[in-house]
């Protein structure tokens, strides 16, 4: 009886032991190394990417947002505001989106299928909004002319890019609406155009929130 009692005491104490190693390895060591490494050498990734505007965190590079109206009465969905350039359709297309402000807690695509009348629509009400929308001064938009991401969300609907084929054709648009001349719009799109990565991975894209804070010095200055 009394080796069983001290077997089993053994036991407990070992297994106590080995926790409590294991939680200060694993639960206190570990995690600080981590962040201190990640603080140390990639700061501005451990923090969340901010980008920051005359001292002020103004969003993520990782995270697209919207530029709307302020909603009005009556409204389930804001108008964009057309000053600024726009980013792909949150998590939906057009109007009729699932996450319509770029909601962390709701990231994730439609999933409808290509063949989907409801998604095709979708695609042709975008399509046209956009066409209508960009068409000013006599600069036509055609629908060659409008690529896939300016009707179709990401697969998460919070990519903060679009593609250099998009921000064009909002050039015109976004130099009428801000007294603004073409060439240095269109030259502000071309200074915020990133190349694929390394040169062949991904393809070229603007990043929206860093574009619309260069329109909004460019407009200051």
């Amino acid at each position: 009886m009394n080796t069983t009692i001290r077997g089993t005491t053994r036991l407990l104490g070992a297994a106590l032991r080995t926790l409590l190693v294991l939680t200060l390895l694993c639960g206190v060591l570990y995690p600080l190394t981590v962040m201190g490494i990640g603080q140390a050498f990639f700061n501005h990734q451990a923090n969340g990417s901010e980008t920051t505007s005359h001292g002020k965190t103004v969003g993520s590079s990782l995270i697209g947002q919207r530029y709307d109206l302020p909603l009005k009465k009556g409204q389930e969905t804001p108008e964009p505001d057309l000053k600024w350039f726009q980013p792909r359709p949150s998590n939906g297309l057009g109007t009729n989106t699932v996450n319509t402000q770029y909601k962390l807690l709701l990231s994730g695509a439609t999933n409808r299928a290509g063949d989907n009348e409801e998604l095709i629509q979708w695609v042709k009400d975008a399509k046209a909004a956009v066409i209508k929308d960009n068409s000013v001064d006599g600069y036509q938009v055609k629908p060659s002319d409008v690529p896939p991401d300016a009707v179709t969300s990401s697969g998460s609907g919070l990519d903060p890019a679009i593609s250099p084929q998009y921000a064009d054709i909002q050039v015109h648009r976004i130099a009428k609406l801000n007294n603004l001349d073409v060439a240095k719009v269109q030259n502000l799109v071309n200074q915020h155009t990133d190349d694929r990565i390394l040169g062949f991975i991904g393809e070229p894209r603007v990043n929206v929130l860093e574009l619309n804070i260069a329109l909004k010095a460019l407009e200051g200055a």
